[in-house]
């Protein structure tokens, strides 16, 4: 990333990196997808939780180089490390399909329900598209310049399913990454059209919070022996403070977009 595109995801709160994917990898991913989809049937996603409207997966680094090839991109890794600080790991890696139908609107939202703190920003997201994202398939909805507003949707709002007055969608090609500070108040919209809107979503925290999904319980033993230096530290394989944070329970209460 440039200095420039640093501080514009730092002040914006947001930042669309375009043609991220090249159309090799992008095959790769949906292809790699629909393949995990069709094989968990019913349990695609329980590792986390379900969604009624959407199709999810998660716990994709256990399932695939192609997946952890995503959360160790340099960009994504630069973008986290721009808005955490430099002490930070991944939280979790998840697949959301909007589908057709009202069920997909999501509620206006900030990330595991966390706002600023003395510690500074504490949680990173980027929605890495497989689709265009269009006006009607359902793009994530923000409210720009929320990150800074030390307050979540549900603390200020009568209704955060409502539409509101100030927001913007995330408009762009298959291939496209959004870089987001994940206080900023966002949701996923309803899918007007016939076919889903599918998505991946690298989640980052700062170190000392708990993981949405506490890797080192969930990664297969084989998994985690055939990992590098780099996913290791990502994962906070190695870090005791992590193992310590897990038994206070996982961030949960996040959504997916």
């Amino acid at each position: 990333m440039t200095l420039e595109e640093k501080r514009l995801l730092q002040e914006q709160g947001y930042l669309i990196m375009r043609g991220v994917i090249d159309p090799e990898w992008l095959a790769e991913l949906r292809r790699e997808t629909e393949a995990i989809l069709k094989a968990e049937g019913d349990n695609a996603g329980g590792e986390f939780r379900k969604e009624e409207g959407s199709d999810r997966l998660a716990n994709l680094v256990d399932k695939g180089e192609t997946f952890r090839r995503l959360v160790s991109h340099p960009m994504l890794l630069e973008a986290a490390e721009a808005v955490l600080g430099p002490d930070f790991k991944l939280s979790s890696l998840n697949y959301r399909a909007a589908l057709p139908g009202e069920k997909s609107h999501q509620p206006l939202h900030c990330d595991m329900g966390l706002v600023e703190d003395e510690r500074g920003f504490a949680v990173f997201n980027s929605i890495w598209m497989l689709d265009d994202f269009t006006p009607l398939n359902g793009p994530t909805r923000f409210v720009p310049n929320t990150h800074r507003s030390g307050k979540t949707p549900q603390q200020v709002l009568n209704d955060p399913n409502a539409p509101h007055p100030d927001e913007q969608v995330t408009l762009g090609q298959a291939g496209d990454v959004v870089l987001m500070n994940s206080h900023l108040w966002h949701g996923g919209t309803q899918n007007h059209t016939a076919t889903p809107r599918r998505s991946l979503h690298g989640f980052y925290v700062r170190a000392d919070l708990p993981q949405q999904q506490y890797q080192k319980r969930l990664l297969r033993p084989e998994t985690q022996t055939a990992l590098n230096p780099l996913l290791r530290k990502v994962l906070a394989l190695d870090d005791p403070r992590n193992d310590e944070l897990s038994a206070t329970g996982s961030g949960k209460s996040g959504f997916l977009k």
